[in-house]
């Protein structure tokens, strides 16, 4: 039987969106999901579509709710795209909407694999760093000076999709600058909150080991990323890096000896 609260409109070839009332909003939950579920099902059963998606506001968290438990999986935001028509006037607005939707590939919920999918894609996503603590025998650290932002920081990257971090920091090094090294153990897991533009992110900071000071002569720096390369004293660390990646260096320092911390924030 068809809620007609929840409504299906054609909007491509074998895509159809599903939409629902206000009032559908301010039903029991189950009730509401129930309700979009079946409609979703049917679309993908009966009405033969390969696709059905929602639209949803961003900010409103009981329809996200309710597309979710309808079995749809978030993939996205799109910005500034949704047109909204204010009431009585002739002018479009733009507005953000997260996507959200079910293929008739999809695996069925029921199912572990299904179920495990349709939590994946709403489930927070934290990003990773890598990053390697190289030092000489008068215990400097290799630095390296980045041509995108103006301090310095420890060698490393950007964890990929399904990479691991130790294997993260290797290729980062070695595409940055041709050192083939062997990541020791984990010295520091350092939290970043949010800052510059940039979501929060977890640092991890691996032992490289201690290196003779002639190894910088046989880095071959990647110049779109690199501009220089060059081990620095605790004092030169402080001046060049901002203040959140010299604590970061610091406790990854006390910690090569086992008896710093193993856990920072902001290198706190």
């Amino acid at each position: 039987m068809t809620d007609h609260r929840v409504w299906l409109d054609p909007v491509g070839n074998g895509v159809a969106r599903v939409s629902w009332s206000a009032d559908l909003t301010r039903a029991p939950f189950e009730e509401a999901a129930g309700a979009v579920r079946r409609e979703v099902e049917r679309a993908l059963g009966d009405l033969k579509q390969a696709r059905v998606e929602a639209w949803v506001d961003p900010d409103d968290e009981v329809s996200l709710r309710i597309a979710t438990w309808a079995g749809l999986h978030r993939e996205g935001v799109m910005r500034g795209v949704h047109e909204v028509a204010g009431e009585g006037s002739h002018r479009a607005d733009r507005a953000d909407r997260v996507v959200l939707a079910r293929l008739e590939t999809d695996t069925p919920l029921f199912e572990a694999g299904g179920f495990r999918g349709l939590l994946n894609s709403f489930l927070p996503r934290k990003r990773a760093i890598a990053q390697v603590l190289m030092r000489d025998p008068d215990d400097r650290v290799l630095l390296c000076q980045l041509t995108y932002k103006t301090d310095w920081d420890l060698p490393g990257g950007v964890v990929e999709v399904g990479e691991s971090p130790r294997l993260a920091v290797a290729r980062e090094v070695e595409e940055e600058l041709a050192l083939d090294l062997g990541i020791e153990r984990l010295l520091l897991t350092d939290w970043l909150p949010a800052w510059g533009g940039w979501d929060d992110a977890v640092c991890l900071v691996f032992d490289g080991g201690v290196h003779p000071a002639d190894v910088v002569d046989r880095v071959v720096r990647q110049e779109r990323e690199i501009k220089s390369v060059r081990f620095c004293t605790p004092e030169e660390v402080r001046a060049r890096a901002t203040d959140f990646t010299a604590r970061r260096i610091e406790a990854a320092l006390a910690n090569v000896g086992g008896s710093g911390p193993a856990y920072t924030e902001s290198g706190r």
